[in-house]
């Protein structure tokens, strides 16, 4: 786990060094600091900041984060004794230039481009925080259901047609990761 890769900058401080499965794709201009742990067959895009020097950041299985996107959490504090830790489970698409901060997105949530989730918000197992939108600190969106503004408010639920789509798109990241991967070699040896 973890091993060098070309073009990621990885930085340990207080004591923590990210860990980084060998199968999860991280892209060249990615900096990842600090107690972040990144899942089997996860993706982290281009240009992506994690930054976990206060609390930790942890990324399940086949979860991408798309392009320019940012990853923080928050520290412990009085009458706070956990902080905001970020923690995204297996199965989670966040699109490009999200700003995800302390925040729990549980297996198959989804993370539309340019939307930002505050500290202790929760987006359900198979629910969509839609492009755009804010989902403000505390703020919970239940299973299948697609919230979207600024702050954010429940819209509807989601169908099938809407959660197949979800899992069609985790399924292209993990596979177009592969082929990032070997280009990403490929460029390194020319």
């Amino acid at each position: 786990m973890t091993a060098t890769r070309p073009g990621v900058t990885t930085i340990p401080i207080h004591g923590k060094a990210p860990r980084i499965h060998d199968s999860a794709f991280v892209a060249p201009g990615c900096v990842i600091v600090g107690d972040v742990e990144i899942g089997a067959d996860s993706s982290i895009w281009y240009n992506c900041v994690l930054r976990a020097d206060v609390s930790r950041i942890v990324i399940g299985q086949r979860s991408n984060i798309q392009d320019g996107s940012v990853c923080h959490c928050d520290p412990e504090r009085p009458g706070d004794p956990e902080g905001s830790p970020l923690i995204i489970g297996d199965d989670v698409l966040v699109g490009h230039m999200a700003m995800i901060h302390g925040c729990t997105i549980e297996d198959r949530g989804f993370v539309g481009l340019g939307a930002i989730a505050m500290n202790k918000a929760v987006i359900g197992s198979d629910a969509m925080l839609a492009a755009g939108a804010m989902l403000t600190e505390g703020k919970a969106i239940g299973a299948r259901e697609l919230w979207g503004g600024r702050p954010a408010r429940k819209m509807r639920d989601l169908d099938e047609m809407a959660i197949m789509g979800m899992r069609m798109g985790v399924a292209h990241y993990a596979d177009n990761a592969k082929h990032h991967a070997a280009a990403v070699d490929e460029a390194l040896k020319g």
